[in-house]
C-alpha cells in the first residue's frame, strides 16, 4: 500500500511484517478488530521469515504451545485452500532416537502426545526407512512419526496472512520506519515513523531480532540475541509427486532435513554456535540496512553438521549443494518466546521465536490478538510472559552467556531436575558463602542462586529412581524432608520477590484486586490469590500490613515483575494515582523455619514469647 495514504489514527499499530506481525493482523481482523496498522521498515517477510526453515511440529514439552502449534496447523491448512496459499504439505515427521536415551524420550512423548489427541506413533528403525528411504539405519534405536506434521514456504506464509489481514480492514505499509513511540502516563498513545505520526491506542512489537530495538523507544528491554543459524539446500537429485518426504529430525546427531523441491534442506545446532554480536553492550544492535540479507558462510562451525548429515544420509556425501543459508534467528535466555503487555500499559511484544516460530506463527497470533484485545490472555501463558524476566535476568550479558548455552543444548535430553550453568552466579544470597563453605548444591531460579540440598546429607542411592528420573536425583532431598518433618529445617527464601504497597487508598486497592480481605489489622499475614477481569488466577501471594497505609506483599522468585506490573497497570486503569508500589527484594533476606520443634528453636534466641498463644499463625513483627 503507498505510504502516502498513512492514517493519522489507527486503535492498534503492529510493527513488522513477517510470519508474527502478519499472523498477529490477521487474527486481530478475524476478532472483528478494523482499526489496525501494520508497518515493516522494509518488505515484510524481510528480516527472519525468509530465511527460515519452514518446519511444523506440534507437540513441546508446555502444554499451550503444543496448542498453539495444533493451531497453527489447523490454520495452514485453512490458508492452503485460499488465492494465496502459503505451500503448506501435510507430509509428517520422523523423529530418530541413535541412543537409549534418546529412545526413552520419544515413548515420553508418545504418552503426552496423546493427552492433545496427537497421534504420534513409535516406529522401527525399519519403518523410518520406509517412510525415509535415504537413511542409513546404523546407530539407530528407534523412531516415532506423526502424520498431522508437515512444512511450509515460510514467506508464503507471510503473504498469506497478509492477505487474509488485508481482506479483514488491515492496513499494510511497507518501506515505513518506526523511529519513536510516544507515551503519556505509562501509556502508549502514538507512534512516529518516517512517514509521520500515527495515534494509537496500542502498539504490538513483532519486530524478530529488531524487537529489542524497537523495545528501546519506550525504555523496554526484550532479552533477545539474534543467534546465527546455518543450513543448506542441495541441488535436486530426486523426482518431485504429489507426496513429499517426511521431515527428518536426529537429535543425537544435530541435524534435520526435509524435502526442497528435489533436493533437501539440512540444518541443525552446532555445538559451537555464534551470537551476530559478541559485544555484551551491543549484543542486540543490528545494521539499520540489513533487510532481505544473510550472513556470511561458516563453513568451519558447520563440519560437524555437515559430517552426521552424511553418515544419516549418505546421499549428502554425493550430491552437490545449491544454496548455504546464515541467517540471525532471534533467541530468547530460555528458549521460549517473549509475548505480552510489558511495564508500558498497552505496548505489547511478540518476538523471540527461537528458530520455531513457523510452527508457533499461527498460535502466537492467536493468543497475542486475544491478549491485545481483551487486555489480558486467554490462556496460560506464563512461560511465555516477557513479565517472567526480571531487570537482572535480562542484562546484556546474562542474556548473551545464556542463550549461547541453549542454543547449543536445543537438541540435548533435557532430564527432571536439569540445572543452567552459564552466568552464574548472578544474584545472591546475603549467606550465599556460608551455604557454599557448608557444601550448598546450588539451582537457579530467575537468575537467583538457591540451594537445591547440602551434599554433605548425600547417605547412598538405595532408593535412587531408575532411568530418565534418577539423572539429578540426590538422596540429600529425602534427608533433607525427613529431618524437617521430624524436627526442623531452616530455608533460605530470601529470593523471594517482596514489594511495598503505599498511599492513603491502599487498603482500598488492595482488597479491589485481592480474592481474600487483607485488611486485617497490623501485623496480620493473609494468603489470597489475585483474580483477572474473567476470574482466572492471575497470581497469587501474602500480603502483611505494616501500618494504615502501608503493605508488603511476598511472592513468588519468578513472579515478580509479572506481580509487580500487574498491580501497577491495575492502579492506572482504576484511578489508584496515589499508589506506591516499589520493589525491597534486595533489602531484606528471607528465612523461613519449619518443622515441629520450630518454635522451640527459635525461642532459643529471643527474649519474646513465641508461643502459638501470643504468635499465632499468620501473623507477624
Amino acid at each position: 500500500m503507498s505510504t502516502s495514504s498513512l492514517p493519522s489514527r489507527a486503535k492498534i499499530v503492529v510493527i513488522g511484517g513477517g510470519v508474527g506481525g502478519t499472523s498477529v493482523a490477521y487474527h486481530l481482523a478475524e476478532l472483528g478488530e478494523k482499526d489496525v496498522i501494520l508497518l515493516d521498515r522494509s518488505d515484510l517477510t524481510s528480516g527472519s521469515t525468509f530465511h527460515s526453515a519452514g518446519l511444523v511440529g506440534q507437540l513441546r514439552a508446555d502444554p499451550t504451545l503444543t496448542k498453539m502449534n495444533m493451531h497453527s496447523v489447523d490454520l495452514y491448512r485453512k490458508l492452503e485452500a485460499t488465492d494465496t496459499p502459503p505451500g503448506w504439505k501435510e507430509c509428517g515427521s520422523i523423529k530418530l532416537a541413535s541412543t537409549p536415551e534418546r529412545m526413552e524420550e520419544i515413548r515420553r512423548q508418545i504418552g503426552w502426545a496423546r493427552t492433545f489427541g496427537l497421534d504420534l506413533q513409535e516406529i522401527s528403525p525399519k519403518q523410518a526407512q520406509e517412510l525415509f528411504p535415504l537413511i542409513d539405519l546404523e546407530g539407530v534405536v528407534g523412531a516415532c512419526y506423526m502424520a498431522s506434521d508437515g512444512q511450509v514456504d515460510p514467506s508464503q506464509l507471510a503473504q498469506a496472512l497478509a492477505s487474509g489481514a488485508r481482506v479483514g480492514g488491515v492496513k499494510i505499509f511497507t518501506h515505513t520506519r518506526v523511529t519513536a513511540i510516544r507515551t503519556l502516563n505509562g501509556r502508549v498513545t502514538g507512534v512516529d515513523t518516517d512517514k509521520g505520526f500515527i495515534e494509537c491506542e496500542k502498539v504490538v512489537n513483532c519486530g524478530g531480532m529488531f524487537a529489542p530495538e524497537i523495545g528501546r523507544l519506550v525504555d523496554v528491554r526484550i532479552p533477545i540475541v539474534p543467534m546465527s543459524h546455518q543450513y543448506l539446500i542441495t541441488e535436486n537429485f530426486m523426482p518431485v509427486g504429489e507426496k513429499y518426504l517426511p521431515s527428518l529430525r536426529d537429535p543425537d546427531n544435530l541435524i534435520y532435513f526435509r524435502q526442497e523441491v528435489g533436493g533437501l534442506l539440512m540444518g541443525g545446532y552446532e555445538r559451537n554456535s555464534r551470537a551476530w554480536v559478541t559485544d555484551y553492550e551491543h549484543v542486540d544492535n543490528i545494521p539499520q540496512d540489513f533487510n532481505g540479507k544473510l550472513l556470511p558462510e561458516e563453513w568451519d562451525r558447520f563440519e560437524e553438521i555437515a559430517e552426521n548429515s552424511q553418515k544419516r544420509v549418505p546421499k549428502m556425501a554425493e550430491v552437490g549443494i545449491k544454496n548455504f543459508i546464515n541467517g540471525p534467528e532471534g533467541f530468547t535466555p530460555d528458549n521460549e518466546f517473549c509475548l505480552g503487555e510489558t511495564a508500558v500499559g498497552g505496548f505489547y511484544v511478540a518476538a523471540g521465536f527461537c528458530a520455531h516460530g513457523i510452527a508457533g506463527a499461527g498460535g502466537i497470533g492467536k493468543v497475542v490478538a486475544e491478549w491485545v484485545a481483551a487486555g489480558e490472555p486467554t490462556m496460560d501463558l506464563w512461560h511465555m510472559d516477557i513479565r517472567r524476566f526480571g531487570a537482572s535476568y535480562k542484562s546484556p550479558e546474562y542474556t548473551l552467556k545464556r542463550i549461547t548455552e541453549n542454543y547449543e543444548a536445543y537438541y540435548d535430553i533435557h532430564y527432571p531436575g536439569e540445572e543452567r550453568q552459564s552466568a552464574r552466579p548472578l544474584r545472591k544470597s546475603p549467606v550465599y558463602e556460608w551455604h557454599k563453605d557448608a557444601g550448598a548444591v546450588f539451582g537457579e531460579k530467575s537468575g537467583w542462586e538457591r540451594v537445591n540440598y547440602y551434599a554433605s546429607n548425600i547417605t547412598d542411592d538405595e532408593f535412587r529412581p531408575y532411568g530418565w528420573a534418577g539423572k539429578h536425583w540426590s538422596s540429600a532431598v529425602r534427608a533433607e524432608h525427613l529431618a524437617t518433618r521430624e524436627s526442623a529445617g531452616l530455608f533460605d527464601e530470601s529470593s523471594f520477590s517482596k514489594f511495598t504497597v503505599s498511599g492513603l487508598r491502599a487498603a482500598e486497592f488492595l482488597n479491589f484486586t485481592c480474592a481474600n480481605d487483607v485488611v486485617k489489622g497490623i501485623g496480620r499475614t493473609v494468603y489470597t490469590q489475585a483474580l483477572n477481569t474473567r476470574g482466572g488466577i492471575e497470581s497469587d501471594y501474602t500480603v502483611t500490613q505494616i501500618n494504615n497505609d502501608e503493605f508488603m506483599v511476598v511472592t513468588g522468585t519468578a513472579f515478580g515483575t509479572h506481580d509487580r506490573q500487574w498491580l501497577e497497570k491495575l492502579a492506572r486503569e482504576n484511578a489508584f494515582n496515589e499508589i506506591l508500589i516499589k520493589d525491597i527484594t534486595s533489602d531484606f533476606a528471607c528465612f523461613g523455619l519449619w518443622g515441629p520443634n520450630a518454635r522451640q528453636i527459635i525461642q532459643s534466641v529471643t527474649t519474646y514469647d513465641m508461643s502459638h498463644e501470643n504468635f499465632p499463625f499468620m501473623h507477624s513483627r
